[in-house]
C-alpha cells in the first residue's frame, strides 16, 4: 500500500515539475514578445509576417536582416502579435503575408484579423482604435499559389483594409506565385527605391547542402495507385543540423534547361536530429500523361542511392510543439503522418504520453505507414489513444473527420483539460473536413479561441 502511495506521489511531483517548466517557458516567451513590442520605436521599420508553413516568416526575417545590413532599424514580428497600439505608432510597416485554404489568412494571424480587421456588428465600421492609419506608409508582399482560385486573397484583403483606413502604400502590392525569385527581386528593388537606400538591398541567397540519399523504401507495395516511400537523407560530413518537430525540409532540383527555374518542394520532416537523418514520407506523383512529378519522381525513383540531394531545413514555428506538459491531439491523413510522427517521437522522448493520434489513409493492409512504430507506442502506453480511418476498406467511405465526430465527447474533454490540436495533411480534402468537424463538435467560438491561443495549428498542403 505504502509503495503504491509513494509511486503516486512521485508521478504527481513529476507532473508538477513538467507544468512548472511549461509555465516558465510560456512566461519567458510572453515577456520577450512584450518587451519587443514595448521597445518598438516610432521610427523603426516593422516587418510583420503571417505565415502558415514558414515561407512568409523566412522572407520577412531575410527582409529585416537586409534592412539592418543597410543601416535601418528594423523589427520582425508575427502579425498575430501586432496590436492596435503598435499600429497607431508605426510610421512604416512592411507586411509579408501568405494565403491558405480557400483564400483564408494563416491560422496564426487570426487574432489580428478578428481584433482589428473584423467590422463592428452594428454599422460595419472599423474599431475606433483603427479609425485612421493616415500616419503610416506601408508595403505588402503577398504569397500564394496560382493553382488556387483565390490567389493571394488574404494579401489583397489586408492591402484593401490598410488603404481604406488611410495608410499610404510605398508602392503597389507585389503578388508572388510560389516564391518566384523574380518577384522577390522586385520586392528588394522597390524597397530600396522607396526607402532611398544608397545601396540597393537584396535578400540573401538561400544555400542548400548536399544530403546523401541513404535509404528509400516503398511502404505500400500493394497500392498501385498511390505509391508512398520512406526516404532517409543523411547530412554531409561536418554538418550538425538542428531542427524541431514541425520543421520543413525544402529540396531543390536544378532546372533542366538554361531558361527554366529550379524546382522546389517542401516536405514535413518525420524524424528528429537524434535519428541521424532526415526522414521523409513522399507520395510519388504521376501526371495524366504518365510522366513522374519532377521532384517526387527524382526522390522516389530516378535518384541513385548516394546521390547528393540539395536540401535546407526551414523552421516552421507555427507547427512547433506546444508546452510538453500539454495534452496533444494529432490529426492527419496520408503523408501528413510525417509531421505527426516527429511530434510523437519528440513527446515520447520527453516522457509525455498524453497524446492522441487520429490517422486516415486508403487501405489498412497497404497504407498503414509506420504501423509497427505506432502500434508499439500505443501498446506500451507511449501513445494514449489511437483512432484510424481507412476509407476504402468498406463500401461507405470513412475519413478522420468521421472518427472525430464519433469521439465528440472525448474530444471536448481533452480540450477542456487544455489539449492542443495539430493537423497535418491534405489542404484540399482532409483539412476542411476536419475543421468543420471540430466546429461541429466544439463550437465556432471555441475553435476560434483555440486558434487565437495557438492551440489549434495546421501544416496542410
Amino acid at each position: 500500500m505504502l509503495e503504491r502511495y509513494l509511486i503516486a506521489v512521485c508521478i504527481a511531483a513529476a507532473w508538477c515539475v513538467l507544468c512548472l517548466r511549461a509555465w516558465r517557458t510560456h512566461r519567458r516567451k510572453a515577456t520577450q514578445e512584450a518587451s519587443t513590442l514595448a521597445h518598438a520605436a516610432d521610427g523603426d521599420i516593422i516587418v510583420a509576417y503571417a505565415s502558415q508553413t514558414g515561407v512568409a516568416e523566412d522572407l520577412a526575417n531575410r527582409t529585416a536582416a537586409s534592412l539592418r545590413g543597410a543601416g535601418k532599424a528594423a523589427l520582425c514580428l508575427p502579425l498575430g502579435h501586432i496590436d492596435a497600439n503598435l499600429m497607431k505608432r508605426a510610421q512604416r510597416m512592411l507586411f509579408v503575408v501568405s494565403t491558405t485554404g480557400e483564400g483564408d489568412p494563416p491560422d496564426a494571424a487570426s487574432s489580428f484579423v478578428s481584433a482589428l480587421m473584423a467590422p463592428q456588428p452594428a454599422d460595419g465600421a472599423a474599431p475606433a482604435a483603427m479609425s485612421t492609419l493616415a500616419h503610416m506608409r506601408f508595403a505588402l508582399l503577398a504569397l500564394g499559389d496560382r493553382e488556387y482560385a483565390r490567389f493571394c486573397a488574404f494579401g489583397a484583403s489586408l492591402d484593401d483594409w490598410l488603404r481604406r483606413h488611410g495608410a499610404r502604400p510605398l508602392f503597389d502590392r507585389i503578388d508572388v506565385d510560389n516564391a518566384r525569385p523574380e518577384s522577390l527581386d522586385q520586392w528588394s528593388l522597390e524597397l530600396s527605391r522607396a526607402l532611398a537606400l544608397s545601396n540597393p538591398i537584396s535578400l540573401a541567397p538561400i544555400s542548400y547542402d548536399g544530403w546523401t540519399l541513404a535509404r528509400r523504401q516503398r511502404l505500400n507495395p500493394g497500392n498501385a495507385e498511390a505509391p508512398c516511400f520512406h526516404i532517409e537523407l543523411r547530412p554531409p560530413a561536418g554538418l550538425q543540423p538542428a531542427w524541431q518537430a514541425g520543421d520543413i525540409a525544402e529540396i531543390e532540383l536544378s532546372a533542366g534547361t538554361v531558361d527554366a527555374l529550379p524546382q522546389h518542394r517542401q516536405y514535413s520532416i518525420a524524424s528528429l536530429p537524434e535519428d541521424g537523418a532526415i526522414h521523409l514520407l513522399v507520395r510519388q506523383v504521376r501526371k495524366p500523361d504518365g510522366q513522374l512529378g519532377r521532384v517526387s519522381g527524382w526522390l522516389t525513383e530516378t535518384a541513385a542511392h548516394g546521390t547528393a540531394i540539395p536540401l535546407r531545413i526551414r523552421g516552421n514555428r507555427n507547427f512547433h510543439a506546444p508546452d510538453s506538459a500539454r495534452r496533444l491531439i494529432l490529426i492527419g491523413n496520408g503523408t501528413g503522418l510525417a509531421g505527426l510522427r516527429a511530434h510523437l517521437k519528440a513527446r515520447i522522448g520527453a516522457g509525455q504520453h498524453q497524446t492522441w493520434l487520429l490517422f486516415g489513409e486508403r487501405f489498412r493492409a497497404h497504407d498503414y505507414h509506420y504501423r509497427e512504430n505506432i502500434e508499439s507506442w500505443h501498446a506500451n502506453g507511449a501513445l494514449a489513444r489511437l483512432d484510424l480511418a481507412f476509407s476504402r476498406d468498406q463500401a461507405e467511405r470513412i475519413y478522420v473527420q468521421h472518427r472525430l465526430r464519433g469521439a465528440a465527447t472525448d474530444i471536448r474533454n481533452w480540450v477542456e483539460q487544455g489539449a492542443a490540436i495539430y493537423v497535418c495533411g491534405s489542404r484540399d480534402s482532409m483539412a476542411p473536413g476536419v475543421h468543420k468537424a471540430l466546429v461541429d463538435v466544439l463550437g465556432t467560438q471555441t475553435v476560434q479561441a483555440l486558434m487565437r491561443d495557438g492551440r489549434y495549428r495546421r501544416d496542410v498542403y
